[in-house]
């Protein structure tokens, strides 16, 4: 459409008018601002951007899988220890962010006794290890190992986004070694997205179906792993919008404050450090549950046994973020009618997949409402 002469003059009286002299504060205040960023970006040194920091030590290692235990911060109330368990595709460290929203630390501000599992650095040699491997080997042996150590017969769970599938999983095969388990963003139905409507949710699972099983085979094999900067560059594809002003609008937002300017920088840090997922793994990942939902409909085999989400007979917490793109709430919400236990629970909390972890509204409700269920729960 070719626009006319008063659709110009409709659409610069709609324009904000300004003075020459308000013109002038705003270019100066902007010049002000890049100024200020450019002050920063010269003394800000990779120390200042640190993630993770809260004091912790290797306690078991086998292959490139290590397990924390973190360092107590307040006085233990004798629970149950609680691992985390996150993902493949990201880091755990995105629970550890930085201090003032920090879920391990909230946590173990509350007396819990916190582990934590690191997946470490898969290359092309782990092409073969597959989710049977992390769950019925690493897993298990993270949580014997912690049973051991706390003279008790049951470690209670707390899985993140793909690391809650695996705790899923294990909860079902193992279900008297673990006391409770609480899920936080974790898809269960890679369906889900097809029974709740909402516009730019669910683009992952979308995607993942466009393709053919042999698609996802050329893929893995073509590199060994599903690249960790493929994922990246999908995630991104997911607001193309915010990808677009994040490093100019956003940036600019935070230039003349070195608070946001340093957590800015932080959440930059954890996404840039995104390892490759190991191919066998992937594969299971995206065929057998993205495309065929096997995990939902009780199809889904490891070690040669059927995992069965009414075998989990433990309380479960399921945390969903209320308006998540990536893990849209209906496919976590799923769980509620399949699991075996009657103590079962959904905290839904304002935010995104990350903001839940890092947003200052959500911080105030998760780490205090999972330690006072799990306290519940002795």
């Amino acid at each position: 459409m070719v626009e006319t002469a008063p659709d110009r003059k409709a659409a610069a009286a709609a324009l904000p008018s300004l003075t020459p002299a308000e013109m002038l504060a705003e270019v100066g205040e902007l010049g002000r601002r890049m100024s200020e960023g450019a002050r920063l970006f010269s003394e800000v040194r990779d120390a200042d951007v640190q993630i993770a920091t809260t004091p912790k030590d290797v306690v078991w290692r086998q292959d490139k899988v290590t397990l924390y235990r973190y360092r107590p911060l307040a006085e233990s109330k004798n629970l149950t220890p609680v691992l985390i368990v996150y993902g493949l595709i990201g880091r755990y460290t995105m629970a550890d962010l930085q201090e003032d929203r920090s879920l391990v630390r909230n946590l173990l501000n509350l007396g819990l006794d916190l582990y934590v599992v690191d997946w470490g650095n898969p290359s092309r040699a782990d092409r073969y290890v597959s989710i049977d491997d992390y769950v019925d080997g690493y897993l298990a042996d993270c949580v014997s190992f912690i049973a051991d150590a706390s003279n008790r017969e049951t470690v209670s769970l707390l899985g993140i986004c793909e690391g809650g599938v695996f705790t899923t999983c294990f909860a079902a095969l193992y279900p008297e070694r673990v006391n409770a388990m609480v899920l936080t963003i974790t898809p269960i139905d890679f369906h889900g997205d097809t029974r709740e409507s909402r516009a730019g949710h669910g683009f992952i699972n979308v995607w993942t179906r466009s393709l053919t099983h042999e698609d996802v085979d050329r893929l893995i094999e073509s590199q060994g792993s599903l690249p960790g900067a493929l994922m990246g560059s999908v995630f991104s594809m997911m607001t193309p919008m915010r990808t677009l002003t994040k490093y100019n609008l956003d940036l600019l937002d935070a230039l003349d404050d070195k608070k946001k300017f340093l957590n800015f920088l932080r959440m930059e840090k954890w996404i840039a450090d995104r390892p490759d997922h190991p191919g066998e793994a992937a594969k299971q990942w995206l065929k057998d549950l993205y495309q065929d939902n096997k995990l939902f409909e009780s199809r889904f085999e490891l070690g040669g046994r059927t995992v069965k989400l009414a075998d989990i007979t433990c309380p479960v917490l399921n945390v969903f973020a209320k308006d998540d793109h990536i893990i849209p709430p209906a496919t976590s919400q799923a769980l509620r009618d399949k699991v075996g236990t009657d103590d079962y629970t959904e905290l839904g909390l304002p935010g995104g997949h990350v903001g839940v972890f890092v947003g200052g509204r959500a911080q105030a409700l998760l780490g205090t409402g999972i330690a006072e269920w799990l306290e519940a729960r002795e």
